[in-house]
């Protein structure tokens, strides 16, 4: 049976979209095939073809999911062969960086019959515009729940003991981070999930997959990144290659750790955000901490929530419009010729599989 993970390369937040998707392409990368084309032009038909047959193949699969919607996906990664393919239009452009040599642009688009897609110009024009003025809503009031949000984070900061928590990482380090690893020590960035239409989703599926032993650290004040980017560099410094997991709100800041190689996890549970199983450590940060002002904390907590809230409606009409705009979209294209190109590709990494996995 393959292994299906499931992750996310872009995250909304209050600063705007946040997008990963350029740490596809690079040196260990042999082939990325970047998807073209408008709404309901195939993409998804094609990476779901594509993902399936490598499944029924027996390939590991890592399928990236929509951060709008997340029953839609942005990509398919194939780990063993160092191989993907992903949506490259609007909000994550792509085109390629190192063009044939590792990317390739892959026109969807094409297969639109263009003479019928203009006879419906202004329900297109007006669909779009409707889509737009959604997402701009989300937007501002994911700005004002992060505004919110770091008032109380600079509450929970003041009194964090850091010196006691650097002294339980050492003997975390000591214990499960002696062994030389033999693999490049690459670290892969993979936001482990956020806020989309279906409210807050988080893949801790993905985890359990990866990493059968779990360190759970509680942290409600998000501590949590320094101690999780020293692990990162010790890891990546004995040999070990890491999918690191940022904060959808602030991506310089790690949330989740996991080490394949070591079948080794440390993730961040909070409320909102909980592991719900049980880890092999629970390490309580918050513990490292004060609150000062429970009242106030409930307050901004509650604010912060009713914000995300509306921001979660407003990507629910985004995706409305959307699956709208598809709708119009979708009998003008020739899905035939999307599924028979779907084909060609994949057969064309299976006829590579063998070669790509030894090298």
């Amino acid at each position: 049976m393959a292994s299906v993970t499931n992750f996310f390369l872009g995250a909304n937040s209050g600063s705007g979209f946040h997008s990963l998707f350029d740490g596809l392409a690079g040196e260990h990368t042999y082939d990325l095939m970047i998807l073209k084309g408008g709404p309901g032009v195939g993409k998804s038909t094609f990476l779901r073809t594509l993902g399936e047959t490598m499944e029924e193949a027996g390939e590991r699969v890592e399928y990236l999911r929509c951060s709008g919607d997340p029953d839609s996906l942005d990509g398919v990664v194939l780990p063993d062969m160092n191989c993907a393919a992903v949506d490259g239009t609007p909000p994550h452009v792509m085109e390629p960086r190192y063009p044939a040599a590792v990317d390739r642009i892959v026109d969807l688009g094409r297969f639109y019959d263009l003479t019928a897609a203009k006879s419906s110009r202004s329900e297109i024009f007006g669909l779009t515009k409707l889509g737009q003025e959604a997402g701009a809503r989300a937007y501002r009031c994911l700005k004002a729940a992060r505004q919110v949000e770091l008032e109380l984070m600079t509450d929970g900061k003041k009194s964090f003991d850091f010196e006691r928590a650097d002294r339980r990482l050492d003997g975390i380090i000591a214990r499960e981070l002696r062994k030389k690893g033999t693999e490049q020590g690459r670290t892969d960035y993979r936001f482990l999930g956020g806020l989309t239409c279906r409210g807050t989703v988080w893949r801790f599926d993905s985890v359990d997959v990866l990493c059968p032993k779990i360190y759970e650290l509680a942290d409600r004040w998000e501590l949590a990144g320094p101690l999780l980017e020293r692990l990162r560099k010790t890891a990546v410094g004995r040999g070990w290659n890491v999918i690191a997991c940022p904060a959808p709100e602030e991506p310089e800041r790690l949330e989740h750790l996991l080490i394949p190689g070591l079948g080794l996890g440390f993730v961040t549970s909070r409320p909102g955000m909980e592991y719900g199983k049980k880890p092999f450590r629970r390490i309580r940060l918050d513990a490292l901490t004060d609150g000062e002002d429970r009242g106030r904390e409930r307050f901004l907590r509650r604010m912060t929530a009713e914000l995300r809230e509306e921001a979660v409606s407003a990507l629910r009409d985004t995706k409305s419009t959307h699956d709208a705009l598809e709708a119009v979209y979708n009998p003008y294209v020739d899905f035939d010729s999307v599924r028979a190109i779907a084909a060609i590709e994949t057969g064309r990494l299976l006829s590579w599989r063998g070669r790509l996995e030894t090298r």
